[in-house]
């Protein structure tokens, strides 16, 4: 279910971005940095978007290989997967190459993600969208505090590194932090959701108990990313910047 609110959550607020910036019907040039397991590239692939998928692990490329050759012929045509990380955008791209980029779930686990920003806003073209998703490091204390791991809680209060569910040591990002480094990079916050303000505590296995459920889950979830201030403490945001 945590999955599902985040990729749901996240393609909605990028077609509302992406339906407000573009013309409709333009078929717009998008690099996916750090593609995971490829939902959101698929989705815009499907919607008849040309995708880039930069991933530098192997196994999760291969995910993405093996869900791409299930697509019809159109679709796998206009995605192209490239093997690399995300911090040498300037070895594989031109600047102005792309529409959209989009770097969801990777500055968590950089310890200074400023580099690799300023090489995504570099390969944007002019008015171009730049939509990361990163751990809310404003709200890092909700979720040991609402699980009762006081010592946690409290800890997260100063510091921006945590623990994450898969064991990991990885880190989190603060709004006023990441809105001065897009204004610096020349590619100025345009608008900011939270994702999952209200499901950051399901079980990694826990399900919806049905379609009707899942639907008012999602509305409810997508009422709190827009408004002040639930917004403020949902466990993800998603940013989006805007080159000038």
């Amino acid at each position: 279910m945590r999955n599902t609110v985040r990729q749901e959550l996240v393609a909605r607020q990028l077609e509302e971005q992406i339906t407000g910036r573009f013309p409709v019907g333009q078929r717009l040039r998008v690099l996916d940095v750090g593609l995971g397991q490829g939902t959101q590239a698929l989705r815009l692939a499907r919607a008849g978007h040309m995708i880039t998928g930069l991933e530098s692990d192997a196994q999760m490329l291969s995910a993405v290989r093996t869900a791409l050759a299930a697509e019809p012929e159109g679709i796998r045509e206009r995605v192209r997967l490239i093997e690399g990380d995300g911090r040498d955008t300037g070895v594989h791209f031109l600047p102005g190459s792309f529409d959209v980029v989009l770097c969801h779930g990777v500055l968590m686990y950089l310890a200074e993600p400023d580099a690799m920003l300023a090489g995504l806003a570099r390969v944007l073209a002019p008015g171009g969208l730049l939509s990361l998703l990163v751990r809310n490091a404003d709200a890092l204390a909700m979720r040991p505090g609402l699980a009762g791991d006081w010592e946690s809680a409290l800890s997260a209060f100063d510091c921006p590194v945590y623990t994450n569910r898969i064991g990991l040591e990885v880190r989190a990002d603060r709004l006023s932090a990441l809105t001065a480094t897009l204004a610096g990079i020349g590619a100025p916050l345009h608008a900011w959701y939270g994702v999952r303000v209200f499901t950051d505590l399901a079980g990694d296995d826990e399900q919806p108990r049905s379609t009707e459920e899942l639907e008012r889950l999602l509305a409810a979830e997508e009422r709190a990313g827009r408004t002040d201030p639930y917004r403020a403490v949902a466990a993800l945001l998603h940013l989006c910047g805007v080159r000038g």
